[in-house]
């Protein structure tokens, strides 16, 4: 893990829409595509398939708005709309063990069918949480980022 991969801050919002038009007008954020999936994930206390809803900035430094998921890990966070910064990962299960050995809780990670972790949210009990996203994904989200710009 290292300083040069991180390459977003999360924020969950009420609705996507809004954010989108308020930080477009306030700051002039270019959106790349909605994406919308049911997504499994595993918690603490086991495995769900939640409905995702997300949208990155083509516009750098990049956001991601997430739609707000009632009663999971997806709420916004209480007095600030920083939900989580990402950091890309060659190895998600490795940095997760790194970030649980000092002292970030383990909150929930998206796996694909062989089990494998996508990314995953990790949260200390005073700082920021922190989303590790694997570096396999980097080709798909930059396609996104360049259709957009």
């Amino acid at each position: 893990m290292n300083a040069r991969d991180q390459f977003h801050v999360g924020i969950v919002v009420p609705s996507i829409t809004s954010a989108k038009k308020e930080l477009t007008e306030l700051f002039g954020y270019v959106w790349g595509e909605e994406v919308s999936a049911r997504t499994r994930v595993e918690f603490p206390s086991g495995t769900s398939e939640i409905d995702l809803t997300l949208v990155y900035s083509a516009t750098t430094p990049r956001l991601e708005l997430v739609q707000r998921v009632p009663d999971t890990v997806w709420e916004p966070a209480i007095g600030s709309g920083v939900h989580h910064i990402g950091f890309w990962s060659d190895d998600v299960a490795g940095d997760a063990a790194k970030l649980e050995a000092a002292r970030f809780e383990f909150e929930a990670s998206g796996v694909d069918p062989d089990g494998n972790a996508l990314w995953s949210y990790h949260r200390s009990s005073s700082g920021p949480r922190i989303e590790l996203v694997t570096r396999l994904l980097e080709p798909m989200l930059e396609a996104l980022w360049a259709a957009s710009a």
